[in-house]
């Protein structure tokens, strides 16, 4: 029998057609590892690769600036006009004094409680407004005592004896002033500063009442009839105030005066030192607590001369409330 044999050439053929079939069908269902899949037409998702941090980066910056001929956003600005009011209160711890009627004077050393005692009345504000720079400002203050026990003197110090003086005071300040530095608010930026010297007049009313009994030589008792007097005048004023933050509610401000020069009489003089923090307690309202000293002088130089003197210093406390100041978004130093 004849034994058939392998034809090795037909079944090379054979395996040539189908092996480049199989290979791209093996490749589809097995990636090889480490190899990114590659995109097909049919059947596969179109995978674009994420964009660059830089491409990012420089998109949103043209995002953000405008484009070439469009206006940039408008920053909030201060309106030109604004203003400050005050409402405060003066306690002297001690007050000091002299009050001289027709050549006769009494002197007078009292603390806050004995003041507290003999106060009819009071009453002390103080406020500005302002344009840009250039301002106006004004300080208002009002006190009524009634009699207190006095320290008599009577001409070369023959008599000496217990007096009772009354005294009504008001002064009132008017000036003229220029802002160096930020505008006064309740809230500002650590740092932030002004500076405001102002000049003008200070308008002082005096009306003074004296009675005493009087304790002569050899045992002698001298009834001495009450004296009045009153007087008012105006003084020229120049003085200078300051503040600057401590921390963005927190400042820390000064101010100091003069007025009269001699100008008003052989002793014409008056003046102020304050020294104080301030808390803001709201956006535009500040809580104020200083030390001040107020001095006053005045004598006609006559030989039955008129006059009187009045030294005080205490503890100051204050409200104070700001109309139309800086945007609070400028005034407050910003969070990161």
């Amino acid at each position: 029998m004849n034994e058939s044999k392998p034809r090795p050439l037909p079944v090379l053929a054979s395996l040539a057609l189908v092996l480049p079939a199989l290979v791209p069908a093996a490749g589809l269902a097995e990636p090889a590892r480490g190899r990114a899949t590659e995109a097909t037409w049919i059947g596969q998702e179109l995978r674009l690769p994420p964009a660059a941090p830089a491409e990012a980066t420089a998109q949103e910056r043209a995002q953000a600036e405008p484009a070439s001929g469009e206006p940039a956003p408008a920053t909030p600005t201060a309106p030109p006009w604004s203003g400050t009011v005050e409402l405060y209160g003066f306690a002297p711890l001690r007050t000091l004094g002299t009050t001289t009627i027709r050549g006769q004077e009494a002197e007078v050393d009292q603390d806050l409680g004995e003041i507290l005692d003999i106060l009819r009345f009071a009453a002390s504000a103080r406020g500005s407004i302002e344009k840009d720079r250039v301002g106006l400002q004004a300080d208002l203050w009002y006190t009524s005592l009634g009699e207190s026990a006095a320290r008599l003197v009577g001409p070369r110090q023959l008599f000496t004896t217990t007096a009772d003086v009354g005294q009504t005071l008001g002064i009132y300040d008017f000036a003229l002033r220029y802002r160096f530095g930020e505008r006064e608010s309740a809230l500002g930026k650590p740092g932030t500063y002004s500076v405001i010297p102002y000049a003008g007049i200070r308008l002082i009313d005096g009306r003074l009442n004296l009675a005493a009994t009087l304790d002569g030589p050899f045992g002698r008792t001298l009834l001495e009839p009450t004296r009045n007097f009153q007087r008012t005048w105006v003084q020229p004023l120049v003085g200078t105030q300051a503040t600057v933050f401590l921390s963005p509610r927190l400042r820390a401000f000064a101010r100091g005066d003069i007025g009269g020069f001699g100008l008003g009489g052989q002793q014409d003089l008056s003046g102020n030192a304050q020294v104080g923090l301030g808390y803001a307690i709201g956006d535009n309202t500040d809580l104020n607590v200083s030390w001040r000293y107020m001095g006053l002088k005045w004598n006609n130089g006559d030989q039955q001369a008129n006059g009187f003197s009045v030294n005080m210093n205490g503890i100051e406390v204050g409200v104070k409330f700001f109309f139309g100041g800086a945007p609070r978004g400028t005034a407050v130093a910003s969070t990161p």
